[in-house]
């Protein structure tokens, strides 16, 4: 024999025992008490928080033959019919399987019968599925219906039942339950029903279960099943530290683990952008989050590092997947292609790659971090000696960079090393001029790359055209391929022997003259003339290296007509005469 499940055991008999729906109790007892109860009622809500055992108990205390203070009594026959599902009071229907007009008008002629009790109670489940027959032949019934009949309708998606139908009933709608009293109840069940779950395991139990009751317990009964510990579960951190860290073989990793547990691509990018939505939601609106105290904490945590701009970001790539899921045929291979994308943002060229480089400048210079850091190496299996897939990876201790030693050049400073060590996406936002820096001994020949990476952008990409020649010890001579550009670097020498000047800490002179352009080797070389012999110079020329070149036959035109038009002859103009 089957054992009944927890969800159908500990189902609410009363008012006083639903949980996190205290508007919809208060309602619908005073309603009762005042006997003002209504004709038809629209619960909506998500599943498993409580519409069908509301709509139960309703109809027992409506029907009940002795209800104290709104609530029925669980103990006389009417009540104990309605609960083993034999009361004649209580019709229920499920509209998902029973949606067609048949069914709706055979429920309005029973509708029109007597009832042993004093109501006759319809519960129709999921009506949102009925069809638009069937809704136009319940509507009139909804508007007058006998005065003994009461309907409850329930759905989890209102919006798909018609306004017409929604105007005729009372909407109330019902909501996720609280963390803590999702907990609360869970622990009064495992303590009621003698069960051995460890903390670990509740814990994931009410992740799972997200707010809704009945899920919660059916986690519940499969954890008890299993040992009551926790199962290894895909730890949807991995990927969120990945994104943070720019790490894209990270994510792929944990990608791999979770298929290797099991886990359906989609359903991995549901739960992805849930456990985003409630990092969202501690920044935005922490009484909306559903995790426990400790979980939300360090969901909230990880939420600040990422940013809400990220966040939001990466809920609208996973969703877009999503999507894209329904008709893929590798639906992994898309997954792992957005992971890549959030992980990589500033490799994209478009806007939301710009903003994701800015935003995480921003988030290096609140955190006073001048260098990336480096990638952590991924944890290996002893066993193996492979690298392990899934588990968070410790967290990476900064250590500062030794800065290289260039020739003829001491070791930089820790400021101007740290210009240095920034990435490429980061000097680019850098400001032009280093913020005073000791100074550096050298050639300030040596010193031009340092310089030119410190210069802004425009002005770097200006002079990176030219190239050093005649330097001396106070002095930088600069060639420019043109006069053209020598104008336009004149403009900026000031910017360049002030930045000079920043990181050797004395003045030196940027002069910049007309030097040879570099030469296209694809392009023909000119010969220079000589003006004052008119003569153009060329290499001497070894006799030995010269060939002959093969003959070419030359075919004249009159060749290539006959060619073309076999079998012709050709006539001269004296021949017609």
């Amino acid at each position: 024999m089957a054992v009944q499940s927890l969800y159908r055991r500990y189902r609410p008999r009363r008012f006083s025992e639903l949980r996190g729906q205290d508007h919809i109790v208060r309602a619908l007892r005073n309603a009762v008490v005042n006997e003002r109860e209504g004709q038809a009622y629209l619960f909506s809500g998500p599943r498993g928080t409580g519409k069908t055992s509301t709509a139960r108990i309703l109809a027992k205390v409506l029907n009940c033959e002795a209800p104290v203070e709104g609530e029925p009594c669980c103990a006389c026959a009417s009540c104990l019919a309605v609960e083993s599902g034999t009361s004649y009071d209580v019709i229920e229907l499920d509209a998902a399987s029973n949606n067609g007009v048949d069914d709706v008008r055979d429920l309005i002629d029973r509708a029109g019968l007597g009832s042993p009790g004093r109501h006759r109670v319809f519960i129709l489940d999921e009506v949102h599925m009925l069809s638009k027959a069937a809704e136009a032949a319940l509507l009139k019934t909804l508007e007058e219906p006998p005065s003994h009949v009461v309907f409850v309708l329930a759905t989890t998606d209102p919006q798909k039942v018609s306004e017409t139908i929604r105007s005729r009933t009372q909407h109330l709608q019902f909501h996720l339950l609280p963390m803590h009293d999702l907990e609360e109840h869970v622990r009064f069940v495992v303590a009621d029903a003698g069960l051995e779950v460890t903390d670990a395991a509740i814990e994931q139990v009410l992740v799972q279960g997200g707010g809704s009751a009945r899920d919660t317990l059916s986690a519940l009964e499969l954890v008890v099943a299993a040992g009551g510990e926790a199962e290894e579960a895909v730890d949807l951190d991995e990927f969120i530290e990945a994104i943070i860290d720019g790490d894209p073989g990270r994510a792929l990793a944990a990608v791999a683990f979770a298929v290797q547990q099991g886990r359906d691509p989609r359903t991995l990018g549901e739960q992805l952008v849930r456990h985003l939505r409630e990092a969202f939601l501690t920044q935005m609106a922490p009484e909306l989050v559903q995790l426990p105290a400790e979980r939300a904490e360090h969901v909230a945590a990880w939420a600040r590092r990422l940013g809400n701009g990220s966040i939001v970001r990466a809920m609208e790539t996973i969703g877009d997947t999503l999507i894209a899921m329904r008709h893929a045929p590798d639906a992994r291979l898309l997954l792992e292609v957005s992971l890549m994308k959030l992980c990589s943002p500033g490799d994209s060229g478009d806007v939301s790659g710009l903003v994701a480089r800015l935003e995480r400048l921003e988030r290096a210079v609140a955190s006073g971090v001048t260098a990336a850091p480096a990638s952590p190496p991924p944890p290996v299996d002893p066993t193996t000696g492979r690298a392990k897939l899934g588990g968070a990876a410790k967290p990476v201790v900064d250590t500062p960079r030794a800065a290289p030693e260039p020739t003829l050049v001491k070791p930089a400073a820790p400021k101007a090393q740290a210009v240095m060590d920034k990435a490429p996406a980061e000097v680019d936002n850098a400001p032009a001029e280093v913020d005073n820096a000791p100074a550096v001994a050298g050639n300030p020949a040596d010193l031009w790359p340092q310089v030119l990476t410190s210069l802004k952008p425009l002005v770097r990409a200006l002079y990176s055209a030219c190239s050093v020649s005649s330097p001396t010890a106070d002095t930088v001579v600069l060639s420019a391929p043109n006069a053209v550009h020598q104008t336009k670097c004149n403009e900026h020498a000031a910017t360049v022997a002030a930045a000079f000047e920043k990181l050797t800490g004395r003045k030196v002179g940027v002069n910049v003259d007309v030097g040879d352009a570099p030469k296209d080797r694809s392009a023909p070389r000119k010969p220079k003339v000589n003006v004052a012999t008119d003569e153009i110079p060329h290499d001497d020329i070894d006799p030995d290296e010269l060939s002959d070149m093969p003959v070419v036959p030359v075919e004249s035109a009159l060749d290539r007509i006959s060619r073309s038009f076999p079998g012709s002859k050709v006539i001269d103009e004296g021949d017609t005469k």
